[in-house]
């Protein structure tokens, strides 16, 4: 397995965008808090969680699909990269998310996006003492953060047997406990 400084200098490699870097860090720290929440390894999850968009910056119109080559090139295994590519499915991967860390990542990977956009519109432009209900209007508002899709939201909260409510909350409280270690990397 890859150690976590390995991991980010792998994604530092393919991914120069400060924000592309960002959310990287953002996933990984989410995907920890639920693999601990649920009872599961929080470094597997969290290498899984930075490393999915890998190649979205250098090679967006093969998203998921260059993913394989480069994390089988860095040393990961097949289960590895088939996790990282499940996050794509109907999008740019045919890999359905089957077990609760596929699904989770599915799911937050978009949620994440929403939530940080609305952070950057608040005041603080902090996720601190956001609100499920006001993220509740934010993603209704189909015009607000426009490329976040809420269909795949919903979907990947079908997949956990979620209510959105409970995905909407545990992934701002995921995101709440991350902030200050996310904003104080740097990239």
């Amino acid at each position: 397995m890859i150690t976590r400084e390995d991991a980010l200098t792998l994604l530092k490699q393919y991914n120069k965008e400060d924000f592309h870097i960002r959310h990287g860090l953002t996933v990984e720290a989410v995907m920890r808090y639920f693999a601990e929440k649920y009872g599961y390894d929080p470094e597997y999850w969290g290498l899984v969680g930075l490393l999915h968009d890998i190649d979205f910056e250098m090679y967006p119109e093969e998203h998921c699909q260059k993913a394989p080559e480069l994390l089988k090139d860095a040393g990961l295994d097949d289960d590895f990269i088939r996790s990282v590519c499940s996050h794509g499915y109907g999008l740019c991967s045919d890999i359905q998310p089957e077990h609760q860390m596929e699904k989770i990542l599915f799911a937050v990977d978009e949620l994440t996006g929403l939530i940080g956009a609305y952070a950057l519109m608040r005041p603080s432009k902090s996720v601190q003492g956001m609100e499920i209900k006001s993220l509740k209007k934010k993603f209704k508002d189909k015009k607000f953060a426009a490329g976040c899709s809420r269909d795949v939201i919903r979907q990947g909260a079908e997949m956990l047997g979620w209510e959105l409510d409970e995905l909407f909350g545990e992934t701002i409280c995921a995101m709440q406990q991350s902030e200050q270690q996310v904003n104080e990397y740097g990239v």
